[in-house]
């Protein structure tokens, strides 16, 4: 009892009380209910580990456990668009320089495990050792509207098609009179006509019914339904040209750049633009900058695969439209034709060219204020 009275007595150790100095580096593994966080020296000692909530006042609290380590300036997480999203914009407003960090590669996986602590660590770890550049999308103005926009576009598109489909696979199958009516029809009359079949008979009893009824009831529903959905597009599409118009109007005036194309791009660059540094990072980010496949004597290079596929898209449709309407770009392709470059690799360079001027272009646009 002496030997334990004496040691409750006894200071806690120096270094358990160690006031916190210098810049240390922070790794949050993020998960939809709770974020597994790390804090790094930097010289990569392992200095706290901790686990916190995914609300606002979880990261209020992650943020000053981490301060008590040291200054840190330097965040490394991972899904910064996923379920680290939150985080990063808060990181963000406190003046953090957040880094999206990929999952560890397999092999890295197979020799030191998986776990939540060992990821935050290794979320840190790829931040000082520089393996973590990509700075992360700020998510907190016109380009984070535009995507929630798009996303509602993109679903409405999808289930309009759908709806389309099966509304004409129930035509194959209907009543040859009933079929007969509807031949030949545009898809604007066919579906005017087909939401109208919902107003005649609608309220008969169900052992009543017959199946031309129950056909003519079906086609009127889903005729409904696709009206529905247009008009959803429609609104979307202008809430998408309005913004654009509003806050990247220089991009429509680039040749062969319509609001659906500047959407894309505003997307890509977020709302955060000066963590573009370079034309390269911007054509990289875009899936156009050419990967080297030299070896030995032969010199070549590839296609990028990588990248924002649908800003690849965007600068894709840029450069067939100008092929179509533009003379220098038709006139340079001439010329690279006659150089003996395949069609391919003409595209592959003036999608490159497309994206260094959409690249000046995007420079110009102003942050997003931090609250």
């Amino acid at each position: 009892m002496a030997n334990s009275t004496t040691s409750s007595t006894l200071p806690a150790p120096k270094s358990r009380r160690r006031p916190p100095a210098g810049e240390v580096v922070l790794g949050v593994d993020t998960h939809r209910d709770a974020h597994v966080a790390s804090v790094l020296s930097l010289t990569g000692a392992v200095l706290a580990t901790g686990e916190f909530p995914a609300s606002a006042a979880g990261y209020r609290d992650l943020l000053k456990w981490v301060r008590k380590s040291g200054a840190v300036r330097r965040a490394g997480v991972e899904g910064t668009g996923s379920y680290g999203a939150s985080l990063t914009r808060y990181l963000l407003a406190q003046g953090i320089d957040v880094f999206d960090v990929n999952w560890m590669d397999r092999a890295d996986r197979r020799r030191r495990g998986k776990s939540d602590p060992l990821d935050a660590q290794n979320a840190a770890r790829a931040v000082l050792s520089g393996r973590a550049c990509a700075r992360a999308k700020a998510g907190d103005g016109p380009a984070q509207i535009a995507r929630m926009y798009r996303l509602t576009k993109a679903s409405a598109v999808k289930a309009r098609t759908q709806a389309i489909n099966q509304l004409k696979a129930v035509l194959v199958t209907a009543d040859p009179a009933l079929r007969e009516e509807l031949a030949g029809l545009g898809n604007a009359e066919l579906f005017r006509i087909c939401a109208r079949f919902t107003d005649v008979g609608g309220h008969e009893e169900v052992g009543d019914e017959s199946v031309l009824q129950a056909t003519r009831i079906t086609l009127g529903l889903l005729a409904h339904r696709i009206g529905q959905l247009s008009e959803q597009i429609r609104d979307v599409e202008a809430r998408l040209a309005r913004l654009v118009k509003c806050h990247a109007p220089q991009l429509l005036d680039v040749v062969g750049v319509g609001p659906d194309t500047a959407v894309a791009l505003l997307i890509t660059v977020g709302d955060n633009p000066e963590r573009l540094d370079s034309e390269a990072s911007f054509a990289a980010l875009c899936g156009v900058s050419p990967v080297e496949r030299s070896s030995g004597r032969r010199q070549f290079r590839r296609l990028n695969r990588g990248g924002d596929r649908q800003a690849n898209a965007a600068l894709h449709r840029i450069v067939f439209t100008r092929l179509r309407v533009d003379p220098r770009t038709q006139v340079y392709y001439e010329r690279r034709i006659k150089e003996g470059k395949t069609r391919r690799e003409i595209v592959r360079c003036l999608k490159r060219y497309a994206a260094r001027e959409v690249f000046h272009l995007v420079k110009q646009l102003q942050p997003a204020p931090r609250s």
